[in-house]
């Protein structure tokens, strides 16, 4: 069976933000706004969206 994905799109700057808002940004390999990456659903990588949520767009795949 294949594993649930997510596919993460920023929406708004980091300027301004936190270090910990930036970093986690760069940790889901986003950098600049409307740029897409898909990952794996899963704990982890839903604590690191919860962190940037004002700041992201979530899709379940």
């Amino acid at each position: 069976m294949s594993e649930k994905m997510l596919q993460v799109t920023q929406v708004r700057s980091v300027i301004g933000g936190t270090k910990k808002q930036k970093a986690t940004i760069k940790a889901l390999g986003l950098g600049r706004p409307n740029h897409k990456v898909q990952i794996k659903d899963n704990p982890c990588s839903r604590g690191q969206i919860r962190v940037v949520q004002h700041l992201v767009k979530v899709e379940e795949l």
